[in-house]
């Protein structure tokens, strides 16, 4: 089928052109607000835009990990080329937190603690894939750790989640991502981030039993967690762009909106319990179903 025109589906919002690929099988683009920000939704009480962390009072170009507070005393999250340095779950299950410096910081913009804030710099292109509906992939080769996008959209509170996953109709996708922070001893947190009507080229991810990215929260300006992701392994020019939606970690969805899903199963008809999608992945060890929920898990 041939290629009618590209165009950027971020409307000039992004720091480079997402580019979506139009066949002229295509007649309507996917309904949504292209936001490169998480956006205030109901139920959220903290405006994600909002500066709410202290700053550091480093003066020099670049903090210094030793004495910088951002970091909270974890060393470096980045190395020196920008690149996350844990892509995986500590020792514990669960992967660590990230603090970048932020809009009060004394430090400069050239920080190396400055990295997801930076925004988009590779070059992404949405395109229809063969049996997986709309993915993503990158129009250059991406090393191993490199900041790829963001997962953003409307931080809605755990209510609004349940009225949403109520409302889905059969066969209707669930964008929701259920990210569970546990301080300590200290009460969990919950942040949920659905980009179904507002949203970034994230929101157009594959699923894989066996991905390329890694989803890790950071925190920059806000307390609202930013759902960052970085490449697990170098990625080759054109492959598809894919993370596992239930984040690799030790999680568990909210009892709330396992009730709520099944709630939801028997006012639809469905007697089979949660409804499963296939997999269409293709890795060697995939589990054949989509996760039922999207969830990950972080541990301060």
């Amino acid at each position: 089928m041939s290629i009618d025109r590209r165009v950027d589906l971020s409307n000039c919002l992004e720091n480079v052109p997402v580019l979506i690929e139009l066949t002229s099988a295509d007649t309507t683009f996917p309904e949504f607000q292209y936001s490169p920000d998480n956006v205030q939704g109901p139920g959220c009480t903290t405006d994600p835009s909002e500066v709410t962390l202290p700053g550091c009072s480093c003066r020099s170009r670049s903090c210094s990990t030793p004495t910088c507070p951002c970091p909270r005393a974890r060393g470096p999250a980045y190395d020196g080329a920008g690149a996350l340095l844990n892509l995986g779950p500590t020792d514990s299950g669960y992967c660590s937190p990230v603090f970048e410096c932020n809009a009060l910081c004394a430090c400069s913009e050239a920080c190396s603690n400055r990295v997801v804030q930076g925004g988009l710099r590779l070059r992404l292109e949405v395109y229809r894939t063969g049996n997986k509906g709309w993915g993503v992939r990158a129009l250059e080769a991406v090393p191993r750790g490199t900041f790829v996008c963001e997962y953003a959209g409307e931080v809605i509170g755990l209510e609004e989640a349940r009225r949403r996953q109520l409302a889905q109709r059969v066969g209707e996708n669930n964008y929701i991502i259920a990210v569970r922070e546990h301080a300590g001893a200290g009460p969990v947190a919950e942040t949920f981030v659905d980009p179904a009507a507002v949203g970034n080229v994230g929101r157009f991810l594959n699923h894989s039993c066996q991905p390329n990215l890694v989803m890790q929260p950071v925190r920059v300006h806000s307390v609202v967690p930013r759902l960052a992701l970085f490449a697990g392994r170098s990625v080759d020019s054109r492959e598809e762009l894919t993370f596992d939606y239930t984040g690799g970690y030790r999680n568990q969805l909210p009892a709330e909106l396992l009730s709520t899903q099944r709630d939801a199963d028997a006012r639809t008809g469905r007697t089979d319990g949660l409804q499963r999608k296939e997999c269409h992945c293709g890795a060697n060890n995939c589990a054949h179903f989509l996760p039922l929920d999207l969830s990950i898990i972080n541990r301060e």
